[in-house]
């Protein structure tokens, strides 16, 4: 059985499309057309690698289905899993349970990451020996319970016999930890985590699920420094509700359904503790990127508390997209702005330009998208998609891509006309 999975519009672009020295090139798998703006784009993604973007705004504007959006995907795709890459709509600023500034704070703190070092007393190494003792339980006799257990970890130096608590059990038993695995015990927490097979078991079993590594070197009991990456949303969460696991807090959680807003004190004792980090070095924040579609469905308050964050010292890089020329503020009493923005912001971002595609470009994304979803075409049908392209729209022709692979097989012309028959664009 073939395992499929959807296609989303824009899973084909996979980068920018430039070389080394930001030059824009025709390459597979990337934005199409408009070197300027893929060179502007990657100005921008070498500054926020480089987190000299921070607390700065980008506007990509152009016409409706010239690449906006793919350009905010190619950048995301530049900048790669390390740099955290929010996105969101101005239409999901209206909520009857919070505020529209509290939608906007908290997606801004999903934008910056902060990566803690800690400095952890560990056991680490291969189990020899597993021993679990049992004894009656009280409640039940016809059951047994956990008493005591017995870990014997080995590493290339030395192995160590450690008694371990029975409230331990659990995540052993849940991890299938059995000898042989390679494990990794938190001295404070009392963590287990299996790490893998280990290596001298390679040769028990011709298939095995479990990923083999190397047996640890050293001593048994160590310290490692451990890097737990989270952002500034994560830890607002953490502190503003702690997730506990007793009966209490799940019933709290069904009587509580509604969000609930996390508090701007709350927040700066966050800030208060990610800096106290910094400086003793123990975290970095990474400031990301903060990508907001149809900005011109936000009203003037919102762009008045953009215009605040992006005075503040902890800022991400925002980018804005729209597809309006001059358009009335929303709030605003009919006051227009360029983009749908409010001067006053609009003076502080740089504006990326955007022009229509062409006919080549639309014949190349569409060849990509072909391919994206696996579908077979004939040069004179594609000759006749390609026009379809330019005499309706690309998005029209890209939406009848899924619906030509229901064919199930090679497209023909009389087959594109069929379609564009059934399905019209207006």
């Amino acid at each position: 059985m073939v395992k499929s999975s959807n296609v989303a519009v824009h899973s084909h672009i996979k980068s920018l499309g430039l070389d080394e020295h930001g030059i824009p090139i025709k390459v597979a798998n990337a934005v199409v057309g408009n070197d300027n703006a893929r060179e502007a784009a990657g100005l921008i993604v070498d500054m926020v690698k480089s987190r000299k973007m921070a607390g700065k705004a980008v506007l990509i504007s152009g016409p409706i289905g010239c690449g906006k959006t793919a350009l905010a995907v190619g950048i995301s795709c530049e900048l790669g899993p390390e740099t955290p890459f929010t996105t969101m709509s101005g239409s999901e600023m209206y909520s009857s349970e919070i505020k529209k500034t509290e939608v906007l704070q908290e997606a801004l703190r999903r934008s910056i990451l902060v990566k803690i070092r800690e400095l952890k007393d560990i056991y680490e190494g291969e189990i020899v020996e597993l021993k679990i003792v049992d004894e009656d339980n009280p409640l039940c006799s016809y059951s047994k319970k956990v008493k005591e257990m017995f870990i014997t970890l080995k590493t290339t130096k030395e192995s160590k016999r450690l008694k371990l608590s029975p409230m331990l059990h659990e995540q052993i038993d849940k991890q299938k930890i059995i000898s042989g695995d390679v494990v990794y015990i938190e001295m404070s927490s009392g963590i287990i985590k299996k790490l893998g097979r280990s290596e001298a078991h390679m040769n028990d079993f011709d298939l095995e699920a479990d990923a083999y590594v190397p047996i640890p070197k050293g001593e048994v009991q160590k310290r490692k420094e451990v890097i737990q990456s989270v952002t500034l949303h994560d830890l607002d969460m953490a502190n503003a509700k702690p997730s506990g696991q007793d009966m209490l807090s799940l019933v709290f959680r069904i009587l509580n359904p509604k969000k609930s807003e996390i508090t701007d004190r709350l927040r700066g004792d966050v800030n208060r503790m990610v800096n106290e980090y910094m400086e003793r070095g123990n975290a970095d924040v990474i400031p990301g990127v903060l990508f907001i579609d149809e900005v011109h469905m936000l009203d003037i308050e919102c762009f008045t508390f953009l215009h605040k964050v992006l005075e503040s010292p902890l800022s991400p890089t925002i980018i804005f997209a729209s597809n309006k020329g001059d358009e009335l503020i929303r709030g605003s009493d009919g006051v227009a702005g360029c983009f749908g923005i409010t001067k006053d912001l609009l003076d502080r971002v740089v504006v990326i330009n955007i022009s229509g595609n062409d006919a080549e470009s639309n014949k190349e994304i569409l060849r990509m998208r072909m391919n994206e979803e696996g579908l077979e075409m004939d040069e004179n049908a594609f000759d006749v998609f390609a026009k379809l392209s330019v005499s309706r729209s690309l998005r029209y022709c890209t939406s009848l891509v899924p619906l030509l692979k229901t064919y199930g097989k090679v497209i023909a012309v009389e087959d594109v006309e069929e379609i564009s028959t059934l399905f019209q664009d207006d």
